[in-house]
């Protein structure tokens, strides 16, 4: 058998060539690392194949490494490739994966470039333990919130550099001035927010890799998938809060919101609709859609025209979004068809007309067959809806809701409607009914308050009345 060579990364100073086990100073004990060589089934062109594998620490690990290697060669177990190194891979996975949406693509390729690569990207894949994970989860955390006087390590040191050196990135669809673009050019992502990364985020960018070690083990490329074994920060749940009279009324008087994930009771959602058809705004359709069926952003500003059917079975498919207020709990398929109702299909018919007139009116029409468009044609930017919404909400004098939240509205809606729980998991688009009902167990106690409220105030009494 074979035995471990010792070797190291030192340079002839002359010739500029590793001297690997030549180097002097590996008489040194702390001075190199131990490597094994072994003989791995013949490759597809049936040649002779002799991997390296190593580092290791000490002469009797290599040995006992070598010794699992070779029972595992002459097992038929796959042989894994040990020069492929983990940035490799992730660069190989993303671009195998050919059916992601542009939006959800970006996402992964962001959590490669910014943390993947960079964190463990130099590493082998097959040598990518739990430890390295749980090591660039901790650096991670630490960005925008390293203790005072704490050192950086230097997995926090690789990722700083990389956010630094980002390139700003510019809105889609060029709808920001010119100017402005180039008095913002060079801004890079990592200077734009000084917030720390929060955990779900972290479990973000973990679904990501995870996904990309997962398939690796699948196709036999490494044999243990360490990220199923990784203790991730927990996310702080944020349940939704119904604005009750009461919290209403203290708003008014105080400004404060009372909390982060604020709910419309029914009477306020339809009050904010008869402002919409009040103001004749354009944009109500995709509100009245959102409030009464809720659709998440991405997705109402994505459905197109050839997935929907006005006239027979009154649906709508959707693609479905990533969402972090969902933890990312989306169905399987990712597509899921939603019943729209009579009203719903009455303002998409006259929204049809209304967009085919101004594509004769607009002599640059972009034909994106999306259903919500701007007046020329082109995709409507997601934050714009949020802007519009909140514009809206703030002239009315409404109690104010992210435009989020209108998914949570319809959620609402659908409870105080008594619509099976199960239903409007569905209809939202999760993966768990339990999430669904975890989400709104919370509301539900204080819908029930609201009715039983109305119930009594809608009695005529003399108390009352004085």
């Amino acid at each position: 058998m074979a035995r471990p060579v010792k070797r190291c990364n030192c340079r002839d100073i002359t010739t500029g060539k590793t001297l690997g086990k030549a180097c002097p100073q590996l008489a040194t004990r702390s001075h190199g690392a131990f490597w094994v060589r072994y003989e791995a089934p013949a490759g597809p062109d049936g040649k002779r194949r002799r991997p390296w594998a190593g580092p290791f620490k000490t002469e009797t690990e290599a040995n006992r490494a070598l010794i699992r290697l070779q029972a595992e060669a002459a097992s038929g177990v796959p042989v894994v490739d040990r020069a492929l190194t983990f940035g490799a891979w992730l660069d190989e996975w993303i671009a195998g994966k050919k059916k992601l949406k542009d939006s959800t693509r970006e996402s992964y390729e962001e959590a490669i470039r910014l943390y993947g690569k960079p964190g463990l990207g130099h590493l082998k894949l097959a040598d990518v333990r739990e430890t390295h994970l749980d090591k660039l989860y901790e650096a991670m955390a630490q960005i925008n919130n390293l203790p005072e006087g704490a050192s950086q390590s230097e997995m926090l040191r690789r990722l700083l550099a990389v956010r630094a050196a980002a390139p700003w990135k510019p809105p889609r669809k060029g709808r920001e001035g010119a100017q402005k673009q180039k008095e913002r050019a060079g801004r890079s992502p990592g200077l734009k927010s000084r917030k720390p990364l929060s955990p779900a985020r972290i479990q973000r960018v973990h679904r990501v890799l995870s996904s990309a070690l997962g398939t690796a083990f699948k196709r036999k490329r490494i044999l243990h998938d360490p990220s199923k074994h990784v203790e991730l920060p927990a996310v702080k749940k944020v349940r939704p809060l119904l604005w009750t009279a009461e919290r209403v009324a203290r708003w008014e008087a105080t400004g404060k919101v009372p909390g982060k994930v604020m709910v419309w009771p029914p009477a306020i959602a339809g009050a904010f609709l008869d402002a919409c058809e009040r103001r004749q705004e354009r944009l109500y359709p995709l509100f009245h859609l959102v409030a009464t069926r809720g659709l998440r952003r991405g997705e109402v500003c994505g459905v197109r025209w050839e997935d929907s059917d006005l006239a027979t079975t009154k649906t709508l498919g959707v693609l479905e979004s990533d969402d972090e207020d969902d933890d990312g709990l989306k169905s399987e398929s990712s597509w899921r068809t939603v019943a729209l109702g009579g009203e719903n299909v009455t303002l998409l018919t006259g929204w049809r007309a209304r967009q085919r007139r101004e594509q004769l009116a607009s002599p640059s029409w972009l034909d994106t067959g999306l259903i919500f468009t701007t007046v020329d044609g082109d995709a409507l930017r997601e934050e714009y809806v949020s802007e519009r919404f909140a514009a809206i909400v703030a002239s009315e004098g409404l109690p104010p809701i992210r435009f989020h939240d209108l998914r949570h509205c319809a959620a609402t809606i659908m409870l105080a409607a008594g619509v099976d729980l199960k239903v409007i998991s569905m209809t939202l688009g999760h993966s768990r009914l339990a999430f669904t009902a975890d989400v709104y167990t919370s509301v539900v106690p204080e819908l029930a308050q609201e009715a039983a409220e109305a119930t009594i105030a809608i009695i005529p009494r003399a108390s009352r009345s004085s």
